[in-house]
């Protein structure tokens, strides 16, 4: 497997500082200063994405180790827009709150563009997981 091109490196740093930011701008706020306290759900949203965002700061150092984080989002959105938004929209009961998070999550699909996807192929399907066991013992440890 060929290493992935300087121009490709930054194009994922690119992508997982755009997240960065955004989430900074959406939810730092909030989690810095709350006048109340959140319901459960906007709770676990909220921190939810902020560790997200956490993460993609990371990514912008180092782009390939957290190629999972960004395969995790497409996963969720395209899981949400197929079983949750695409049966609400045919079924004309979308409403304003879910039209937003439709466009919101419209925004994934960026991330298949700039996926390297031979090196996620290569390193995340194809390469061996981590052993399940202690390392064997060879016959000259067991006399």
């Amino acid at each position: 497997m060929h290493p992935l091109s300087l121009p490709r490196l930054y194009l994922l740093r690119a992508v997982y500082l755009l997240i960065a930011l955004g989430l900074a701008m959406l939810v730092g706020p909030g989690i810095i200063h709350h006048d109340k306290p959140w319901e459960f759900m906007q709770g676990v949203v909220n921190c939810m994405l902020a560790a997200f965002g956490l993460l993609c700061a990371v990514g912008v150092r180092y782009p390939l180790q957290m190629l999972p984080v960004l395969l995790w989002e497409l996963i969720w959105k395209t899981l949400w827009l197929s079983i949750v938004a695409l049966p609400a929209w045919r079924a004309g009961q979308m409403d304003q709150n879910m039209v937003e998070n439709v466009f919101a999550c419209l925004l994934v699909v960026v991330i298949p563009i700039v996926m390297p996807w031979g090196y996620l192929i290569e390193n995340y399907w194809k390469r061996p997981g981590d052993r399940w066991r202690g390392a064997a013992e060879s016959p000259a440890t067991r006399a």
